[in-house]
Parts: C-alpha cells; sequence; structure tokens
C-alpha cells in the first residue's frame, strides 16, 4: 500500500506533530500520534486524544482547525456525533480524533493501529507552547 501523502512528506510529519502538541496544549490527555504510512487506505498519520467534556473537545478540535488554517491547510472535513463524545478533524493525510474517555475505549483505535508506529511528538526539554512564549514575551516588555 502506498503512502497518501500527495505533499512534502516532512512537512505533513511536521503538521501531524504540531496537531498532537495543540492538542495536549488544548488539555487533551493522553495524545498520541500513529504513522499508519503504508497501513492505511485513508491516512499517512492518525492523532488521538481524550477531552474532558464536550466544550473542552470541541475547543481543541477548533484549535487544530485554526493551525491547520494558519499552515494554509484547512480541514476536509470535522465531525462530531450528536453528543460530541467523538470529534474527527480530517485534513485527508492527517485525521485527528478526541474522544471522551469511555468512546476511546470503546472505539480503541490503539488497537485497530497497534502494528503502526509511534511518533514521539513531545516537545524538546525547555521548549514551550506558543502560548506561553507570548506571554513569557509580554511580561519581558512590561
Amino acid at each position: 500500500m502506498r503512502s497518501r501523502t500527495t505533499s512534502d512528506p516532512d512537512s505533513t510529519r511536521q503538521f501531524a506533530i504540531e496537531i498532537a502538541r495543540t492538542l495536549h496544549d488544548s488539555k487533551c490527555s493522553d495524545v498520541l500520534l500513529l504513522d499508519v504510512r503504508g497501513k492505511s487506505q485513508v491516512c499517512d498519520y492518525v492523532v488521538i486524544g481524550t477531552g474532558t467534556s464536550q466544550r473542552q473537545m470541541r475547543g481543541a478540535a477548533q484549535d487544530v482547525e485554526d493551525i491547520g488554517k494558519a499552515r494554509g491547510q484547512h480541514p476536509y472535513r470535522t465531525s462530531a456525533d450528536d453528543t460530541s463524545t467523538w470529534i474527527v478533524v480530517d485534513f485527508v493525510e492527517i485525521v485527528a480524533h478526541l474522544f471522551e474517555p469511555d468512546q476511546r475505549l470503546y472505539y480503541d483505535l490503539e488497537l485497530l493501529h497497534a502494528d503502526s508506529k509511534r511518533i514521539d511528538w513531545r516537545r524538546p526539554e525547555g521548549d514551550q507552547p506558543p502560548a506561553a512564549r507570548a506571554r513569557a514575551a509580554g511580561k519581558a516588555e512590561a
């Protein structure tokens, strides 16, 4: 099976890492980034995160959409079930799934992609999220 990426593979990987970091910054837990290139007919990367509430999950999904738009990569589709217990933000090559804890256990996408490589998305030590850098810069100017 071929990779789904039609754009620069390094750029796509960096975008997937940025999505995982954004979910973490948006207070999602257990964020997981899977490289499914050559294993999935749908996408190249799957990002999974657990939210704490419908409101928090909708906010995290919006944050993911916003970073995509800032990169000129608008989501192909964003979907949620009726009660927002599972939200999907689909960028074609990267698909982000946000679940409430029970729904994540029920659908168990980690098992579905158990043979996929996990990508380390965490920031290097000392590197701060964009919001923290902006706050620090504002304090330095004051």
